[in-house]
């Protein structure tokens, strides 16, 4: 490995850099917690050649708002289904933009 390869690793929020351990103290929260949202199928942690469960950066931002839901008294399952229900809303509008913006193109090319 090359330190241009480790340097592109530190920059990716998809790298799971972080133990199960590490995690939960970032966020304030249990390994239970991230076992919980496991379950819940919000986030599936990637595993180490050992089988530990390992963590990236955007993997946390997904468990952050999950903390947020449970601390103001959400149920766990509740607030996994919240944030994938805002996640696809939020890819039906990057889409339906798409085809605005395409629609508005081809209008602009034919007049």
């Amino acid at each position: 490995m090359t330190a241009e390869d480790s340097l592109s690793r530190i920059d990716d929020d998809d790298y799971p850099a972080y133990t199960m351990g590490r995690a939960a103290e970032l966020l304030g929260a249990t390994p239970a917690f991230l076992r919980a949202i496991g379950e819940a199928r919000l986030i599936t942690p990637l595993r180490s050649e050992g089988g530990h469960r390992r963590y990236s950066r955007y993997q946390l931002k997904i468990a952050a708002r999950a903390r947020e839901l449970v601390d103001q008294g959400m149920p766990v399952e509740a607030a996994c289904r919240i944030i994938i229900l805002e996640d696809q809303l939020e890819e039906a509008r990057r889409i339906n933009e798409q085809h605005a913006n395409a629609a508005e193109s081809h209008r602009a090319s034919d007049g």
